[in-house]
Formats: C-alpha cells, structure tokens, sequence
C-alpha cells in the first residue's frame, strides 16, 4: 500500500516591516529615552547644586567686600536665600525651572537664560564648526586607511589618532595657539569677531578654537569607522560588487560606507554634545564670549545661580542630543526597527 506523504510547507520570508511598525519602534525608542531623561537631570542638578554650596567662600560676603559687616552679610543671605536649607532651595530652584525660569544672576542681576542665550551663538558655532572639521578628514581618512590596512599610511595614521585621543584638550589649544598664533601669526590668539560684523574675520577667529576641539573628536570617530570599514570591507556583498569590476572609489562609498557608519551616526551625535561641553576650557583659553567664558567667571565670582543655569542647559542640551541621535539610529537601523530595540 502506498503512503502519501504531504509536503512540508515552507517556510515564508519575513515580510518588510511597514511605516507604521517602523513608526512604532521610533515612538517606544522615544518614550525608553524620555522616562530616562529625568532621574538624569535630577541629578545632574542636584550635583550641582551641591557642588556649588560646598565650595568654599560666601557669595554674599564675595559681593559686599571685605568691609562689610557680619549683620550686612546676614541681611544679604537673607534676601538671597542662602540661609535656607539646601533641599529647600533645590525644591524651589527646580520649579521654576520647570517654568523656564533659571533664575536672575546674583551679581547683575541679569536672568540668567538671557546672559546664555546671548552667548550661546558662539558655542554653538564652534562645535559646529569642529564637527564639520572633523567629518571633512574622519570620512577620507577612514576609507582610505582601511582599504589599505596594515600598510604604511594606516600604521601612521593609527600612531597620530592614538596620541590625539591621549592628548588632553587644553593641551592641543595651547600647541595650536604656539604653532599658528604667536610662531607663524596666521591666526589670533583670542579675541572674537562676529559673523554679521565680518565674515572672514570670524572664521580666522573662531578656527584655532575650533580644530582644538575637533582633533580629539577627530581621532576618535576615524578609528571607529575605519573599524567598521574594516569588517564590512569582508563582507560577500562587497567581494561581489568587486568581481563585477566596480571602481574602488565607488564600492567604497555607494557599498561600504553606509553599512559601516551606523557607530558614527551614534557616536556623532555624543560627539556633538562633548564639544558643545569641551567649549568650556577652549573659550577660557581663547577668551571667546561664550558660555565656557560665562561659566568660568560665575564660577571665580561664586555666582550660584548662574552656575547652576549653565550646568543644566548644557545637561539638557546634551541630553537631548542622545534622545536624536537614538531615534535617527532606529530609523537608519532597520534591524533597531525591526526589534524596537
């Protein structure tokens, strides 16, 4: 007797996920990050505020002088609230943050998202600018070394990255300002020069304090990639858009880059944020008018307040740059799509 045997059915490719999955895993990566985002500015805040009641010194007696008086110093506490207890002032503090209202300068009197907005163009150009500095070289030079690695090039370019990536930050500006500024006088020292006043008077201005804070960046993110070229470089996809006589240049970058640059999408976006907060000493150094400069000089006048604003806009805005630069990825990632990862 014959036995029928039925067939195995088989199995059914997955199908592409849909705009709204897709959209679906970017709204849960959005809300993963946002429930996130607040136990961090909490305590980044708090740290803060701490930090700067623990310094030593009296903003009250700073302001009034060496000739005031035990009870004028108490008054002025007083009408500032530093004779309260810190959590206190924290609850208050954080409140009116919450309404946008980061407090007035206990020195001018200026509020103090006013004095950051007014200098946050200049910190804002010069992380920009050193990241477009640093893309400019990272892209090429990535390529280009890991199409030829272990040659001649990639070891030396290996060598330069590695000591730019150990080399502190106020260290590179300092070098800089030696070579360029005081050896060959190509480019000021310090001093800034607005873009609506001059053009090109700013670029020279802004662009030693931007390559200070691209090189570390740089080095960084030309290792990441070349790594990843690396690898993708060995994929079967690549070996068969090479037996089909493509030109290098055009494998390299219509077939490897893409495939290899989802780390430095990630890692762009932190990059970002760590300039925007490197600004600090390369301003201080430069003397730019921008909110390193204004931190460092709340910080010498002991002007708490303003302190504070600093540390949680440049937080917030760091903060925010992660949350991007996550949803970019899931939308870029198909996998992080895929999964909601």
């Amino acid at each position: 007797m014959t036995q029928l045997t039925t067939p195995t059915p088989t199995a059914r490719p997955a199908a592409a996920p849909s705009a709204g999955s897709r959209a679906a895993a970017v709204g849960r990566k959005l809300r993963t990050r946002l429930l996130h985002i607040v136990p961090v500015l909490l305590l980044v805040t708090f740290g803060s505020m701490l930090l700067v009641d623990l310094t030593p010194g009296d903003p009250a007696a700073t302001i009034l002088g060496e000739s005031a008086t035990p009870d004028q110093v108490a008054a002025l506490r007083q009408q500032l609230g530093l004779d309260r207890p810190l959590f206190v002032r924290y609850g208050e503090w954080i409140a009116h943050i919450a309404q946008g209202d980061f407090g007035r300068s206990i020195r001018s009197q200026q509020p103090v998202l006013d004095a950051i907005l007014e200098r946050l163009p200049v910190t804002i150009e010069l992380a920009i600018l050193a990241q477009i500095m640093a893309f400019l070289v990272v892209i090429p030079l990535a390529l280009y070394t890991a199409y030829r690695a272990g040659g001649r090039a990639d070891r030396l370019a290996n060598v330069v990255t590695s000591g730019l990536v150990s080399m502190p930050p106020f260290l590179t500006a300092l070098l800089l300002v030696f070579v360029f500024a005081l050896s060959l006088r190509a480019f000021p020292a310090t001093g800034w020069v607005r873009i609506a006043d001059d053009p090109l008077g700013n670029l020279r201005s802004a662009f030693l304090p931007a390559l200070a804070l691209a090189l570390t960046e740089l080095a960084v993110l030309t290792r990441v990639l070349r790594s990843d070229l690396i690898a993708t470089l060995q994929e079967d996809f690549i070996l068969s858009a090479k037996a089909k006589g493509l030109p290098t240049w055009y494998v390299l970058l219509r077939h490897a880059l893409r495939p290899s640059s989802f780390s430095l999408v990630t890692l762009a976006g932190l990059s970002l944020g760590r300039l925007i907060g490197g600004a600090v000493i390369v301003e201080t150094l430069f003397a730019l008018p921008g909110i390193g400069q204004l931190l460092v000089n709340s910080i010498l006048a002991k002007d708490a307040v303003v302190v504070q604003g600093v540390v949680v806009f440049v937080a917030i805005v760091y903060v925010a740059l992660n949350v991007l630069t996550d949803v970019f990825y899931t939308i870029l990632d198909p996998r992080t799509r895929v999964t909601g990862a």
